[in-house]
């Protein structure tokens, strides 16, 4: 199920829609590398070159495939 939720990004608010397993695997991922869930985001934000909710299932995805050299 795809769900709308507000960060901050830079503080300007905005809402991405992701599903809840990509936002788990998220909060998981800011979680280690001792990150907020928001400059998680804005790093997400500042790399990528489409729609952000797009670019955090990509990051998400990258990140599990990678394991995020030994993080994950």
């Amino acid at each position: 199920m795809i769900r709308k939720r507000s960060v901050l990004i830079a503080g300007h608010a905005t809402s991405v829609s992701i599903e809840a397993p990509f936002w788990d695997a998220l909060k998981d991922i800011a979680t280690r590398r001792g990150l907020s869930l928001n400059d998680l985001i804005a790093e997400i934000d500042a790399g990528r070159e489409g729609n952000l909710s797009s670019a955090i299932r990509v990051f998400v995805l990258e990140t599990v495939r990678g394991g995020l050299n030994g993080v994950l």
